[in-house]
């Protein structure tokens, strides 16, 4: 790991870097369980919305990786967050899943069916025309709109299929409107963790497998970040990706057993 910056906690990506659907990745259950050994803290960070913290920690420990609700970050906790401190107690139109309407109403937010202060949209495998009618409406009569997390595409039991990113380029062409983007690559996922574990930017140091979210997101906080080559980035086309996205990541390991090596090392230079 580098030694530039001083390493107080890890910001973990979750598909891609530590399981692949409902498979786990060689080393993830180890990893985890290094970094609470050595008492390195860390958060796992996820553009999914539609789990609730605590659903994405179930997953987690279905797969053997240990995984408390409290260590989760989501799209939908950041975004809520986001919206919380803009407007307290704001009334919000919600396009999205459980895990998006328990973080707001957690945050203190009143959902809403009709003139929000803001729209705020994940993944929702109910969208429809009427869905993108409202939408467009609200958001052209002056509400601010909100987007979890970019992604066009996401995994599932089928393939890709479309993700938040594309349901939110119909609302965009519709209306007009370019949302406040909150998940990877923006940077305000990112914010949130770090201020979950109470570390500076500087501080913390970005794990993923994806140059164009993880890696950017990271670079978009100001926080370290390490490329691990287990899941959307691979040694075949590492070079490819560098080139197609301009990032440079301040580490590459090849492998989850590589980062557990990098980090330990990193920690007893630090200790």
């Amino acid at each position: 790991m580098t030694q530039r910056k001083e390493t107080k906690g890890l910001l973990i990506d979750l598909d891609g870097t530590l399981y692949h659907g409902i498979h786990r990745i060689p080393g993830a259950d180890t990893l985890i369980q290094t970094l609470k050994k050595r008492q390195i803290p860390y958060m796992f960070v996820t553009n999914n919305s539609s789990r609730t913290a605590e659903g994405v920690a179930a997953h987690l420990n279905e797969m053997g990786i240990p995984a408390a609700a409290d260590e989760v970050c989501t799209s939908a906790l950041a975004a809520a967050k986001y919206i919380a401190e803009e407007s307290p107690g704001a009334a919000v139109a919600m396009l999205g899943e459980e895990g998006l309407r328990q973080a707001l109403l957690e945050a203190g937010l009143h959902i809403v069916d009709d003139k929000p202060q803001f729209v705020v949209q994940g993944i929702d495998r109910s969208f429809t025309y009427e869905t993108l009618a409202n939408a467009v409406r609200w958001i052209r009569e002056g509400a601010a709109y909100i987007l979890t997390n970019p992604d066009l595409l996401l995994p599932s039991d089928h393939g890709l299929i479309p993700g938040a990113g594309s349901l939110s380029a119909s609302i965009q062409a519709a209306s007009g409107a370019e949302p406040v983007v909150i998940g990877k690559p923006a940077r305000h996922l990112m914010n949130y963790a770090i201020e979950r574990l109470g570390i500076s930017a500087s501080e913390a140091t970005v794990v993923g497998d994806n140059m164009r979210t993880d890696i950017a997101a990271g670079a978009a906080a100001g926080c370290q970040t390490i490329l691990v080559l287990t899941g959307l980035t691979t040694e075949e086309n590492l070079d490819a990706q560098i080139q197609a996205t301009g990032m440079k990541p301040d580490m590459i390991c090849k492998d989850l057993y590589e980062l557990i090596e990098q980090v330990c090392k990193a920690n007893d230079s630090i200790d």
